[in-house]
């Protein structure tokens, strides 16, 4: 009997457990933003009751924009899906015998009326704001077509570039850049080599996060510009292909595939770039050294021929219901050739010739990059506790060739051959960048999210450069300079971890956050043997708070500290000897800047228009800049100091209006004072001035033929510590029309129209003053062909929408 009622016991309760599953329903979905088909993290998913709307169950998106929870619960129901500055999307839903109820693909749209975005009819809105970044969607930028990631940031309010390509935003400098939320290792002595390898037309879209919190890195003083690279999700094989051509030798081509699957989504990419561009410069010293012609006057003109082939591919797998795993590899190949001619002109002080180098180059580039990186993310629950990591790896080799020859001409420009020279100048350099990164996130049913996470990124790059010259004294044989040949090893690594909480209590949003990161650095010089330790522990607290005044009006307060850790080209010790009257050089010894960064925002938006406000303050020490000193030779040397201070303190305003439902125009202005005390040096300096920037984008539709967009900007003097850059403007334009109903898109933009962005430095010191002028070619002319393709079929063959179809597939 005992036997009997064991067994009975064990089948009722395979029974009763099988039933109780059978009676427990899990509901799961998708959500994606309507304009851009991009997941939605941390969006609210709310089971309600179809009579009062009383809360039965619910859950949260992950990082994917995936939701997943059980219900026992039977019957028809309510589906909520809700997100800040969103519309709300409902669905009935009937709760039966199902086991799982997946319901595919939701999208939700921004509300017209939000403060995130303006929506306007038949053109494309590029801004978004959120309480700590501002999201630039610039994929059907038709500015963009044909131009560089580079040309594309140009564009962009708040963005200005220098001389030299470096990037600054709100008038600070400092700028870190991230690849898809990476930080990039693609070679390059400055930012502006590493942008100008990714073509605009790759780019989805641009983050700007102006006061980044503890989970951002904390380098990064003036902020960090997150590029999202583009890659579609939609199912079936599909893509688009892109050729342009421009004025004066410039070709593009590019082609993105895609393949969806219920449960692998692949992705390929190849982006191909020819481009010839010049560069002119200008530049007048008048010193007061004894015995040295006293007026120095020159100019330049060069070419460079670009080639560069970026290959992107990867996966994404769902491996379960609750996990999935990513896997991607990018391989970029860049090959450069270039000549230039410089003219230096000795004058008396009467401007009359005393004497004149003509000094020309002829240079050889190649580089190599590989980056290959695999994420896996997984719910460990249904309300969205998750945990996130990443593992990436780039590596990086390049390899350049300098050859010059320097003519010297008496005032009667009759030539001295035993004063001519030549030079050889081979550089090579070699790089690992290796990122480990894990995230936990942890959500509670107050509303509240916790995250923590760890961070370790390692990086390691080798330099070298060989100097040989030949000259009248040598018998016209190559010798080894050695004051100019040199080697530089150079390795930094940092250890990050980070806690973040943000929740909300009535009409306050805040979130604190605290990051601690320790560095190690070690430099090895060659020719001097100095082995240079650099270790540093600091702590970097964020705190943000937005409070709701009423519908669509609010206010954001935010701190954040950060740190500039010296770059590679700032730190190693190599003579860049182009001109040879004008020397640039790194200081191995330079510390890390450090800053207290302070926002107040104000936004409100109507129907038709959105308002945003920031004042902001940075209050900066051991700042990084570059310092000019002329010795009596008549060389001037350029390196980096660390000054003691600075202080920006600014007011930043976006209007985003909606002028017709065909036009709209985003305005905003950047207004500024910079000072700069470098009491601290041995020649102590101090500066200050008052600046602006204005940026206008306007996009027309013309219904039934085509859209027009156009961009103007100014940009007021940036304050230099023995100086200033002067202002300049520039205005581009464009337009696109749709062709092959809707499947091609022709387009035509011009680049800075009346070829105004020409940068104007002034230098001023006790032994001398310097004006400089630069010129990179931007007046560029771009006739661009776009074509998209593919889709999903059905075994009948009739085409059908992903947001149709998902309700029957399984995530």
């Amino acid at each position: 009997m005992k036997s009997v009622l064991s067994n009975f016991a064990v089948w009722a309760f395979i029974f009763l457990s099988i039933e109780l599953h059978a009676q427990t329903t899990t509901i799961k979905g998708k959500v994606s933003d309507g304009d851009n088909n991009r997941p939605m993290e941390f969006a609210n998913i709310a089971l309600l009751t179809i009579e009062d709307s009383s809360l039965v169950t619910g859950g949260m998106t992950d990082l994917e924009g995936r939701f997943s929870f059980d219900t026992d619960q039977k019957g028809n129901f309510m589906l909520r899906v809700g997100f800040m500055g969103y519309e709300n999307y409902w669905q009935e839903v009937s709760l039966g015998n199902k086991n799982i109820l997946n319901l595919g693909n939701i999208i939700i749209r921004a509300d017209a009326t939000n403060l995130q975005e303006v929506v306007v009819e038949g053109v494309t809105s590029m801004f978004e704001s959120d309480v700590d970044k501002r999201k630039y969607n610039v994929a059907n930028s038709i500015l963009a077509e044909g131009a560089s990631a580079a040309e594309l940031l140009a564009t962009l309010p708040s963005i200005q570039m220098d001389d030299e390509g470096e990037i600054s935003m709100r008038g600070s400098g400092d700028i870190l850049i991230y690849i898809n939320g990476r930080p990039s290792n693609i070679s390059g002595d400055g930012i502006d080599a590493v942008l100008s390898q990714f073509p605009a037309n790759s780019i989805e879209s641009i983050e700007l996060i102006t006061n980044p919190s503890a989970r951002y890195d904390a380098t990064g003083v003036g902020g960090i510009i997150n590029i999202i690279l583009k890659k579609d999700e939609k199912l079936g094989l599909n893509g688009q292909t892109q050729i342009s051509v421009g004025t004066r030798d410039k070709y593009g081509a590019n082609i993105n595939l895609n393949y969806g699957g219920n449960k692998v989504n692949y992705f390929a990419s190849y982006n191909y770039q020819n481009r010839r561009l010049f560069r002119e410069s200008e530049a007048n010293r008048i010193s007061n050294i004894p015995g040295i012609s006293p007026v120095l006057d020159q100019d330049s003109y060069g070419e460079d021929v670009n080639i560069s082939h970026l290959i992107r591919t990867g996966l994404d797998y769902n491996v379960s219901d609750r996990s999935t795993l990513g896997f991607y590899v990018q391989g970029n190949i860049r090959e450069r050739r270039g000549e230039n001619i410089l003219n230096q002109r000795f004058l008396s002080s009467q401007n009359n010739l005393d004497s004149l180098f003509v000094r020309e180059n002829f240079e050889t580039n190649s580089s190599f990059n590989m980056e290959s990186g695999i994420t896996y993310g997984i719910n460990l629950d249904t309300l969205g506790q998750r945990i996130y990591t990443s593992l990436s790896y780039a590596k990086d080799s390049r390899n350049d060739a300098d050859f010059f020859e320097q003519a010297f001409f008496n005032p009667f420009l009759v030539e001295n051959l035993e004063k001519f020279i030549s030079q050889d100048l081979p550089r090579s350099q070699t790089s690992d960048l290796t990122v480990f990164q894990f995230d936990y996130i942890k959500p509670f049913l107050n509303g509240g999210v916790f995250e923590a996470g760890l961070k370790g990124t390692f990086s390691y790059w080798n330099r070298d450069q060989n100097f040989f010259q030949s000259d009248f004294n040598s018998n016209n044989e190559m010798v080894e300079i050695d004051t100019i040949s040199n080697t530089f090893d150079f390795k930094e690594d940092i250890y990050a971890t980070y806690l973040n909480y943000k929740n909300s209590k009535g009409k306050l949003q805040y979130q604190v956050g605290l990051r601690a990161e320790y560095t190690e650095t070690l430099s090895n010089t060659g020719n001097t043997g100095e082995r240079i330790v650099n270790n540093y522990f600091n702590l970097f607290p964020s705190v943000y708070g937005v409070y709701r005044l009423g519908k669509d009006e609010e206010v954001i307060l935010n701190y954040s500290r950060r740190i500039s850790r010296p770059r590679l080209w700032g730190l190693t010790p190599f003579y860049r000897v182009n001109d040879p009257l004008n020397l640039q050089i790194g200081n191995p010894l330079l510390q890390p800047e450090f800053t207290d960064s302070f926002e107040a925002g104000y936004q409100k938006g109507w129907t038709n228009f959105l308002f945003n406000a920031t004042l902001y303050q940075r209050f900066s020490t051991d700042v990084q800049s570059r310092i000019v000193q002329l010795f009596d030779n008549n060389v001037s040397i350029t390196t980096r100091e660390n000054a003691a201070r600075r202080n920006n303190s600014g007011l930043e305003i976006i209007n985003q209006i909606q002028l017709a439902s065909w036009w709209d125009a985003t305005i905003s202005g950047n207004f500024f004072y910079s000072e700069i005390i470098a009491d601290n040096l041995e020649r102590p300096f101090r500066n200050s001035n008052f600046s602006w920037t204005m940026n206008l984008l306007t996009n027309l539709s013309i219904p039934n033929f085509a859209t027009f967009q156009m961009q103007a900007n100014y940009r007021g003097p940036i304050v230099l510590p023995q100086g200033e850059i002067e202002p300049l403007y520039s205005v581009s334009a464009g337009i696109k029309r749709n062709v092959f109903s809707g499947k091609g898109t022709i387009s035509l933009n011009v680049s800075d129209i009346f070829n105004t962005q020409v940068f104007r430095i002034r230098v001023n010191d006790e032994r001398f003053e310097q004006s400089r002028l630069w010129n990179r070619e931007t007046r560029i002319g771009t006739l661009a062909f776009t074509y998209r393709f593919g889709g999903f079929k059905e075994k009948n063959g009739k085409s059908r929408e992903r947001n149709d179809l998902e309700s029957d597939l399984d995530f």
